[in-house]
């Protein structure tokens, strides 16, 4: 960590359309987190079949998805959002971000997520990072943010070591970080599937 009066870099990335961002979700830089950033009202494309499952609670794990990662693109993993809180102003001016006034103040939500690795090459934690979406009670979809220089720090909301290795039947418990409009509250955790299915999504009251 820089020295306290440091301020870390955020890179907000294009909006979150529901298609991958994970080409480059490696962004370099001391990355706190990293995935990429990015908010917008719509969702993406057309819908699964007509009976497939969408919704899931807090503590289900999803159906498998495989890595778009080029190092890891026979991995299939799956992901278990397990706890959604929304931070705090308090928060945000301890994190040691640089503040951008550009669409107005920000607040945290915090996602804690299971990651497992079912099958395939082995995959970093990372590979992940393009997956996951927090909509709010207003419509603001946004992915987790990425830090270029320094890094971001949250209570109770450690960076995950994105680079870590998990090979097929291993899993990590990770936090990551989500920059929503002040006022607004965490109302789901999704999870993208390209331009043409409907995200599965996880209702979040918090």
């Amino acid at each position: 960590m820089a020295a306290a009066g440091a301020l870390a870099v955020v890179l907000t990335a294009a909006g979150c359309d529901g298609g991958s961002s994970k080409a480059d979700g490696k962004g370099g830089g001391s990355s706190a987190s990293g995935s990429a950033s990015g908010s917008a009202s719509g969702s993406g494309g057309g819908s699964g079949g007509e009976d497939e499952r969408t919704t899931y609670r807090l503590g289900e794990e999803s159906p498998e998805v495989e890595s778009d990662m080029q190092a890891s693109k026979d991995a299939k993993y799956t992901l278990t959002p397990l706890r959604v809180k929304t931070g705090t102003k308090a928060d945000m001016d301890g994190s040691g971000l640089k503040k951008d006034d550009e669409g107005g103040p920000k607040v945290p939500v915090y996602v804690w997520t299971k990651v497992t690795h079912k099958s395939g090459t082995p995959m970093e934690v990372g590979d992940m990072d393009g997956d996951l979406v927090v909509r709010t009670d207003k419509g603001t979809r946004t992915r987790a943010l990425i830090v270029l220089l320094g890094e971001a720090k949250w209570p109770d909301c450690p960076a995950p070591d994105t680079e870590r290795k998990l090979a097929p039947g291993q899993s990590a418990e990770i936090c990551k970080a989500f920059l929503v409009p002040e006022g607004e509250k965490a109302a789901a955790v999704e999870v993208t599937r390209g331009f043409y299915k409907k995200p599965l999504e996880w209702p979040a009251a918090g």
